[in-house]
């Protein structure tokens, strides 16, 4: 069973089209990836969810945040801690 799709539409000014020398689809597009990037990076949804939303997999996803010089993953100080600690019991 496929899920339902549910189309969005927003008013853009052609003007702002204009200045950035794209096209509605590309727009959309980088839009898109853009929304998906943010709500990833606010952790409200995970890395999978994220690509899909951008309309890639989690491969192409990843090569396009780092084309566009983004962290895949951004820990605070208290988790990179965390991490190490659990590190070093392992070892």
């Amino acid at each position: 069973m496929s899920e339902r799709v549910i189309n969005i539409s927003f008013p853009v000014k052609e003007n702002i089209l204009l200045s950035l020398k794209e096209s509605k689809d590309e727009f959309a597009k980088e839009i898109l990836f853009f929304a998906a990037f943010v709500l990833y990076r606010k952790r409200r949804v995970s890395l999978g969810k994220a690509a899909e939303l951008a309309g890639y997999n989690k491969i192409e996803f990843i090569k396009k945040l780092q084309e566009d010089g983004e962290f895949i993953f951004e820990y605070t100080d208290e988790e990179i801690d965390e991490i190490y600690e659990d590190a070093e019991k392992i070892r």
